[in-house]
């Protein structure tokens, strides 16, 4: 089919709101590429695979597919606990993963590696833009597609709907202010909304919110990322990092945002505990040479993973450590004393405490959790986490811990014990998919 025909269906019937929205998709789309080339200046692989976001993907031929997008890391680390209990179910359905960043992509290949999946591939999600998505529907053929989260894509959405493509958005979450930013844009987000087949989200509160939208009768399921598994060899890992860091306290600080290192090192310093080990993991891959920068212009005697994944202990100076590493958080979590979890003394919403939690690692989070409110309100009325105002009140916190064993170990306790309790997301997020794909096979 010509091009000009195929934008003159993808434009068809266009409401007047999503047509200015698909008008301003058209303008950025050169812009998007030169963005793609400013991002590859630190990850080399948004170089490739282009033509899958301009909805190219390889024709599928064989069977029943169901579609899953996971935007990212966090998204495609959710959807394992689900895939895996759908190929369960499904043995002979093939699935498409797709996503919008290099890092959820290999995240992706790195979760389902070496397993006997039939029919499973990885791509790139295209651009909202109405020709694209048409192409990409055409040819990927998904006869069911799953939204992981947050992403809310208006053209997508509808084209699946006139495509009678069930769709559905599951372990959504819709924090206060994103809901205020959808509220603005009403007339866009509401028919993109209505055209879901199904929406579970994770907590009341998120349903309320999508409600409000002009979604009808979401469902509340909780969050998936409780179901998801450690991988199978983070104890040994965990043991590993256990002998390299040696006899000291160690203060792990989790997906750190922009602006919080710089914090972090100067509580550090401030706290000056003799057997005190700062251990920093970047939230983002790209940042792991700015900020072994940060800690080299401390001057203090510093170490790497990525120099060495042997369990050589530290030397008794080195009390910075870089964990410049990918996959290995779970094994952090379980080989730490306690935990910051990070973008949450900055505002930026504040990262995933589940993992910690789980782990039996005591947490300690910021004010800006907006993120994962309810789980990190859960987590401090269970005790699994205490809530600092600010890096003053950080320092104080560690302090404490550092010198209160048994209040560690009860924290820990109450981490597993909670994490325990909210188990059960892919069941009930299953009961939901079933029927629908029970319809199109």
């Amino acid at each position: 089919m010509r091009l000009n025909e195929t934008a003159r269906r993808a434009f068809n019937n266009i409401r007047p709101m999503r047509l200015i929205y698909s008008l301003v998709w058209l303008l950025f789309l050169p812009l998007a590429f030169l963005h793609l080339l400013w991002r590859a200046r630190r990850q080399p692989d948004y170089l490739r695979h282009w033509p899958e976001r301009l909805g190219w993907h390889r024709r599928w031929r064989g069977g029943a597919r169901l579609w899953i997008h996971a935007v990212s890391v966090g998204e495609t680390r959710a959807a394992a606990p689900l895939i895996a209990a759908w190929q369960a179910r499904h043995p002979d359905c093939a699935i498409l993963l797709t996503h919008t960043t290099p890092t959820g992509r290999d995240t992706g290949r790195s979760l389902f590696a070496g397993q006997d999946r039939p029919g499973f591939e990885q791509a790139y999600l295209p651009y909202d833009f109405p020709p694209l998505i048409w192409l990409f529907l055409r040819r990927a053929r998904p006869d069911m597609g799953v939204i992981m989260e947050t992403e809310l894509w208006p053209n997508l959405f509808v084209a699946c709907k006139r495509n009678s493509i069930p769709l559905f958005l599951v372990n959504a979450r819709l924090s206060a202010r994103s809901a205020r930013g959808y509220a603005r844009f009403r007339r866009l987000a509401t028919p993109a909304l209505q055209s879901l087949s199904g929406l579970a989200a994770q907590t009341a509160d998120d349903a309320a919110r999508f409600a409000a939208l002009g979604v009808d009768a979401p469902r509340i399921t909780g969050n998936l990322k409780f179901d998801v598994a450690a991988p199978t060899d983070t104890d040994r890992r965990a043991a590993r990092l256990r002998e390299q860091f040696g006899r000291r306290f160690v203060w792990l600080a989790a997906s750190t945002r922009e602006g919080e290192e710089q914090l972090l090192l100067d509580i550090f310093e401030r706290l000056d505990l003799p057997d005190l080990l700062l251990v920093l993991v970047p939230r983002h891959p790209q940042r792991f040479a700015e900020v072994a920068d940060l800690i080299e212009a401390r001057g203090k005697p510093w170490a790497r993973r990525g120099d060495s994944m042997s369990p050589t202990p530290l030397p008794p100076d080195v009390k910075l450590f870089l964990g410049d590493s990918m996959g290995e958080m779970a094994s952090y979590f379980a080989a730490a004393d306690v935990a910051y979890i990070g973008g949450s003394l900055l505002p930026f919403g504040g990262q995933n405490l589940i993992e910690a939690a789980a782990a039996g690692c005591p947490a300690l989070i910021g004010p800006h959790t907006w993120n994962f409110s309810e789980a990190a309100e859960q987590a401090v009325a269970a005790g699994a986490a205490w809530r600092v105002a600010d890096g003053e009140t950080l320092t104080s916190a560690l302090a404490e811990l550092r010198a209160d064993p048994d209040r560690r170990a009860v924290m820990a306790a109450s981490g597993r014990a909670f994490a325990e309790r909210n188990r059960g997301a892919t069941e009930r997020t299953l009961a939901m998919l079933e029927p629908a794909w029970q319809g199109t096979n």
